[in-house]
């Protein structure tokens, strides 16, 4: 449903269980950044679809005041993410196997939270895993938690044009894949009690979304 997808197009193995992920080597000291600078001291995140781990390690290298809870639906991600996990000092848990996809899946998150983080998923994966992620970051999070997207989007007439031929080609792969419109997002998030908190453009034309729950 989710990463595995995206794993499945780019990743290449390294030595034992750890994946390295081209993408995630050009972009994770730029999330890591990003993120660092709107997570509120002591973050407890539950990141969404971690893929080959190396997000995870990057943020808690970061910002050692950060606890990650990493997950992702298919298993030989998961071990990746355990093996990168070794060098992250104890603040990344044990990978959870969660596909928002699948009803009442936030109910073997472990609590409290802080924030929800997921990046590069909802675009690899069909409309109904974003569905559910929403609808789990509302329930998992109090008043004030953050539901944080990071990834390409369709922004009307000021698409990159880079995002409008990606988003051809994953339509090409899987009809029930595609780049996102913002306004479908923000929509969606919307329906689960989240207001637009920042908007953070990033290398690449991607986009970090950071949303919060409850009025703003």
């Amino acid at each position: 449903m989710t990463r595995s997808s995206s794993i499945a197009l780019e990743n290449r193995g390294q030595t034992g269980a750890r994946l390295s992920s081209p993408s995630a080597g050009r972009n994770r000291d730029v999330i890591a950044a990003a993120l660092a600078r709107v997570l509120p001291q002591g973050s407890r995140v539950l990141e969404i679809a971690s893929g080959t781990g190396e997000h995870a390690l990057a943020c808690v290298t970061g910002r050692a005041d950060l606890h990650w809870q990493p997950s992702d639906p298919d298993a030989v991600s998961r071990a990746s993410i355990d093996d990168w996990a070794r060098d992250g000092a104890g603040r990344i848990g044990p990978a959870l196997d969660l596909d928002t996809q699948q009803s009442g899946w936030w109910q073997a998150v472990p609590l409290p939270l802080s924030a929800v983080f997921c990046a590069n998923m909802i675009h690899i994966a069909p409309w109904k895993a974003a569905e559910g992620l929403a609808e789990g970051a509302a329930a998992l999070l109090e008043e004030g938690g953050l539901l944080i997207l990071y990834g390409p989007f369709l922004e009307g007439a000021d698409t990159a044009p880079s995002n409008l031929d990606f988003d051809a080609s994953l339509k090409a792969r899987d009809p029930r894949w595609g780049v996102r419109a913002r306004e479908d997002v923000e929509a969606l998030a919307a329906r689960y009690g989240f207001s637009l908190l920042q908007r953070l453009e990033m290398p690449a034309n991607n986009l970090v979304l950071v949303f919060a729950k409850g009025t703003p």
